[in-house]
């Protein structure tokens, strides 16, 4: 006789299969993380509307004006940044009478006929910049007077997309019938590590977050567990948090980013510095081999065993033997800031030190010394003094500053000197430009550069280039000689010497200084440039 068969074997299948699909769900929710949270598109175009130029203008409220008598304090007025710049000649009986101080207007660089189109491309390419580096901690923010809201002024940060409790919130408030708090974000949303009883939270996991309760003390220990979580993607941000409560509002910034990775050398300790182990001397030639020979004779008779690297674009290269020595060979006459990026690209070592070609190593070049100043002090870069057969020694000290302009663009200003002397070294001042005699922290330098388009005379570019970049110093005690560039009747002509000077000191630089000019108008937004 046969069994009837059970209506329950079907819905057992069914059950079974409908919790094998939920559970391969999950496993594939873990495997793949929250990816589907982050599948929606976020605009990360640039906006069309232009960003204002320059800082911040606080301006003085009507309010507190009017009504008031005050007298401008025309001394300290003349100190302040002005909203438009202007390059103007340094007025004083010795520039006058040295003709020390110049002016140049940076668009004359450019014919007529194009100057309003290269405004154009340069204004583009500015606004570009801007929506790139600005972020909402940027944004000037002033503390109202008598608010009882407590929250954290800065130091507030976050991994992008991830989480974190917000230190420091608080309401410093009495005797109302009610408390609340709301908070509000742009690029993330809140929610709460632990729920307080007597407390309500609205907008859990959303921008806006609500909290209210009739007991303040418990309301404050609910702000304690707030949590702030990023949602939008960006490697380096920040979001602007605007606090409420009854007639108050406050607003903080919360920092998105990365950590920045560091770039750590494993150098073995030993007593004393181990120059071959930290630095590696670096130089671009061109065509002057007899110099760059005499350069390394130098060297060896110091640092035997310090690393060589030669970047050179000569016509008919010669290679140079020798051990701890790397020669580079480049296209013919490629440039003098292409050669420099080349040679520092292939520097491993903690320092570089930058010398010309036509250096000569003496008793004073003690480059121990200036390593014990980057080992000690937060300098990235710290020149020495190059001494002529004459006897006379530069540093080539000089100050660089920025003042802010308008629409047609910044004023760049120049000047020798330096700022003060660097505490522990007597001999070392802190500036922002030295001479071509230099040894520098490897990743700061290759972090600015040298511009490839300066082929042929350049120098204070790259000082330009690295303004709010680079920490620099110059020491006077620390010296290289410099090969002598008189020649005697009696010397035999050289070639190579001709042709090098042929190109280092052409007849006509005025394409290499509209160049330089072009460069600085285009690229470095500048409009004009004072030289004192």
């Amino acid at each position: 006789m046969r069994r009837p068969v059970s209506r329950m074997r079907p819905l057992k299948k069914i059950a079974c299969t409908s919790l094998l699909v939920a559970v391969v769900i999950v496993v594939l929710c873990e495997l793949t993380g929250n990816k589907w949270q982050y599948r929606m598109a976020v605009d990360i175009h640039y906006r069309m509307e232009s960003i204002p130029y320059g800082q911040h203008d606080y301006q003085w409220r009507k309010s507190v004006l009017n009504g008031s008598m005050y007298k401008w304090k025309e001394s300290v007025v003349r100190q302040l940044t002005k909203k438009d710049c202007k390059c103007e000649k340094e007025e004083s009986p010795l520039s006058r009478l040295l003709n020390w101080s110049s002016v140049t207007e940076l668009e004359t660089a450019f014919n007529a006929a194009e100057r309003l189109e290269v405004k154009q491309r340069r204004e583009k390419e500015y606004q570009h910049f801007l929506q790139r580096m600005k972020t909402s901690a940027d944004a000037l923010l002033i503390a109202r007077a008598n608010s009882p809201l407590e929250y954290p002024i800065q130091g507030v940060e976050v991994r992008p997309l991830k989480s974190i409790l917000i230190p420091g919130l608080s309401l410093q408030a009495k005797y109302w019938r009610r408390y609340e708090v709301n908070v509000t974000a742009a690029l993330g949303t809140f929610d709460v590590a632990a729920e307080v009883d007597e407390v309500m939270v609205e907008g859990a996991g959303q921008m806006h977050l609500s909290l209210s309760s009739a007991q303040v003390d418990n309301l404050n220990r609910q702000l304690q567990f707030i949590t702030y979580t990023n949602t939008i993607f960006n490697p380096n941000t920040a979001d602007t948090v605007l606090l409420k409560t009854a007639g108050h509002q406050a607003a903080f910034t919360i920092k998105i980013r990365h950590p920045v990775i560091p770039k750590l050398y494993n150098v073995k300790s030993q007593s004393g510095y181990n120059v071959s182990a930290l630095v590696t001397v670096a130089t671009k030639t061109f065509l002057r081999y007899d110099k760059l020979r005499e350069l390394i004779s130098s060297i060896r008779r110091f640092y035997p065993t310090v690393t060589i690297v030669i970047a050179d674009d000569s016509s008919n290269p010669q290679k140079i033997e020798g051990p701890f020595i790397e020669q580079y060979f480049m296209p013919y006459r490629k440039g003098w800031f292409a050669g420099r990026n080349l040679a520092i690209s292939q520097v491993t070592t903690k320092y570089l030190l930058w010398v010309d070609d036509d250096f000569i190593f003496t008793s004073n070049t003690k480059v121990e010394k200036l390593v014990d100043i980057l080992e000690k002090t937060t300098l990235d870069l710290v020149g020495g003094a190059v001494r002529e057969k004459t006897g006379f020694v530069t540093t080539f000290r000089h100050q660089i500053s920025v003042e802010r302009g308008g629409e047609e663009g910044d004023c760049l200003h120049t000047r020798m000197g330096h700022y003060h002397v660097l505490q522990g070294f007597p001999s070392c001042v802190v500036t922002d430009g030295v001479v071509n005699f230099f040894l520098a922290r490897t990743d700061k330098v290759q972090r600015v550069g040298f511009d490839p388009r300066l082929t042929r005379v350049a120098h204070s570019e790259f000082f330009i280039d690295g303004l709010g970049v680079l920490h620099v110093g110059s020491c006077d005690d620390v010296t290289v000689d410099h090969a002598s560039k008189i020649k005697l009747p009696w010397s035999k002509a050289d070639e190579n010497e001709k042709t090098y000077k042929e190109f280092r000191y052409p007849k006509s630089s005025e394409a290499n200084i509209q160049l330089k000019h072009g460069l600085f108008y285009s690229k470095n937004r500048f409009k004009c440039m004072v030289k004192n």
